[in-house]
């Protein structure tokens, strides 16, 4: 669940200004497989692109089968439309990969989530009143933790958001070290485990472990353990690869913190400067499966899901379990799962805790579109607004990508 949002993204590529492309009529919501049924999701769809996002693909299955739909265009050149089977960047569902990891590692005894970072890390997180001897690997994976989120550092905004820093340092390699360091250099954002605020930096943190933990690279180990055994076959960490392998449509961003101006094509960027917080990539079938395998407890043991599970609240009718995210929607329904953003790509993959009915979906663009709205519409059955109440989301997906919304968010 997120809402409609200004998000300015962060590095990549190839960059044209495309203004006038996006003045042009977008096509209508087309039907990829399945029939009938989902139309409030197919015009919450419409609805994103009439708003100026480029181009729409989502994926959703419940008892009846599985279907999929695109609306609007994946490339702004050359009209070409986008497809179901795109592949795309998820952002910040990176999260819930990353935390299924340390719960299998905490099931097989080689760590427990008490633990504390500095037992794993010494002398990482140290500085400005950070101190991982008073801070669980829990906390990491829940936000209690207060440290500070390092992309909400302004230079750091200024660096990869923006339009000048981003084609400047669209490339650069950024080691997870250094990014941690960054969030050092500020003060805490309160004591550990007495508030929740979102912080990449917790699950930057949190990769590192898995490195320390195992002695492989934490991208080795999603692969190993999830990808492999799920056959996920469109999910990948690229480390620093610049590319999205294909099929995939374009990534489109303002790069600035309005919703105005140019449009610039961001597909390509080091995904580096988001390590474990937010650099995977996959596609709308491969996320619904393995949200649905999850909750199904087909990747954790009954107790690290109950865990998994167990979540602090964000407002009143949302919670963050460990790298989950849970909400309730306006007709009662609870979906769990997790939203991600990073340069000109807004994604959101959410599952019923019993699996059995999934959406994954995703934007090519990051400053429009109400998300929430398509939730709703295909768990509830109504293309509204996203209820107040019900933006727990939001946190989760907008907290990558925009200085103004990183501070105001996490």
């Amino acid at each position: 669940m997120t809402v409609r949002t200004t998000r300015t993204a962060l590095v990549a590529a190839t960059a044209v200004a495309l203004s006038v492309a996006l003045a042009a009529p977008a096509p209508a919501a087309t039907p990829a497989a399945g029939t009938g049924g989902h139309d409030a999701t197919r015009k919450a769809m419409e609805a994103a692109v009439d708003a100026g996002v480029p181009g729409v693909t989502a994926t959703a299955k419940d008892p009846h089968g599985t279907w999929s739909a695109t609306a609007g265009v994946g490339n702004l050149r050359t009209g070409k439309p986008r497809s179901a089977e795109d592949r795309y960047r998820v952002g910040s569902i990176t999260k819930t990969f990353v935390a299924t990891v340390l719960l299998q590692l905490e099931a097989e005894g080689r760590l427990s989530l008490d633990d504390s970072v500095e037992k794993w890390l010494p002398g990482a997180v140290r500085g400005n009143g950070h101190d991982g001897s008073r801070i669980t690997l829990r906390q990491l994976l829940n936000h209690t933790s207060g440290i500070f989120n390092y992309t909400a550092d302004e230079d750091f905004g200024r660096t990869y958001f923006l339009k000048d820093g981003f084609f400047e340092h669209r490339y650069d390699t950024k080691k997870p070290e250094e990014l941690v360091a960054l969030a050092m250099t500020h003060e805490p954002d309160f004591e550990p485990g007495t508030s929740w605020n979102y912080s990449n930096t917790n699950f930057v943190i949190a990769g590192m472990v898995i490195e320390k933990a195992t002695g492989r690279p934490y991208g080795e180990e999603v692969r190993r353990r999830i990808i492999a055994p799920l056959h996920l076959t469109a999910t990948s960490v690229p480390g620093t690869r610049v590319t999205v392998p294909g099929p995939s449509s374009r990534a489109y961003s303002k790069l600035a913190e309005t919703a105005t101006g140019p449009t610039y094509d961001v597909t390509r960027l080091n995904p580096s400067l988001a390590y474990a917080a937010g650099e995977m990539i996959s596609n709308s079938t491969d996320l619904g499966r393995f949200y649905t395998a999850l909750l199904r407890g087909k990747l954790l043991p009954r107790e690290q899901l109950a865990e998994m599970t167990t979540t602090v609240p964000v407002n009143e009718a949302a919670g963050y379990g460990l790298g989950l995210m849970k909400a309730e929607l306006s007709c009662g329904v609870t979906v769990w799962g997790h939203g991600g953003g990073i340069h000109g790509s807004i994604s959101e993959a959410v599952t019923t805790k019993d699996g059995r009915h999934s959406l994954a979906f995703n934007l090519n663009g990051d400053w429009s579109g109400d998300t929430g709205a398509v939730i709703e519409a295909e768990f509830c059955g109504q293309a509204r607004q996203t209820p107040e109440k019900a933006r727990g989301f939001e946190h989760a997906r907008n907290t990558w990508f925009g200085p103004a919304a990183l501070r105001d968010l996490g």
